[in-house]
């Protein structure tokens, strides 16, 4: 039986943080699929088929690097998360978490997921302690106001962010 994960978020845009929970979590299942959504309560930099192109880009190598077989699919939803789950046949969920203050939202929400269904397990992994500050809304302002996010994501992201923040100056 193959163990299915999906890993949501809105990856707008996907940092080194999100890569790292991706990495770690690809050795917890045998199929990761991520899954790009949008919040209703966020406005994107990029359209999701713009996120859905970064994300496939930036975890095509992953798997490569990994001393265990994975298979990584990058599709989007736009559903409750646990419909999301079933329609994948996933039986955990994986969620990052960057600090205390992600906990307590993400316990609420693995509390309602439970309630959903208690077949599928979420699972929280804690970010490496030097990628635990970048958030992807952080990123974002930081290039709008010039300032230097290579330490925060990757060449082919940091690229794309600066082309959107440039063609918006315009």
């Amino acid at each position: 039986m193959i163990r299915t994960g999906v890993y949501p978020g809105s990856f707008d845009p996907v940092t080194l943080g999100h890569i790292d929970i991706i990495r770690r979590a690809a050795h917890l299942v045998d199929r990761l699929v991520i899954g790009v959504t949008t919040n209703a309560s966020k406005t994107p930099m990029f359209t999701l088929d713009e996120r859905l192109a970064m994300v496939r880009r930036e975890v095509e190598s992953i798997c490569a690097t990994l001393t265990v077989e994975c298979e990584i699919d990058v599709v989007s939803f736009d559903s409750l998360l646990m419909h999301f789950a079933e329609r994948e046949g996933a039986s955990i969920i994986i969620r990052g978490l960057r600090a205390v203050a992600d906990f307590e939202y993400e316990y609420q929400m693995a509390g309602m997921n439970q309630q959903l269904n208690d077949d599928i397990e979420t699972v929280f992994l804690m970010a490496d302690v030097s990628l635990q500050p970048i958030a992807s809304r952080l990123v974002k302002e930081i290039a709008i106001y010039g300032g230097d996010i290579a330490p925060f994501v990757t060449p082919g992201v940091a690229a794309d962010v600066r082309d959107r923040v440039n063609r918006q100056k315009r």
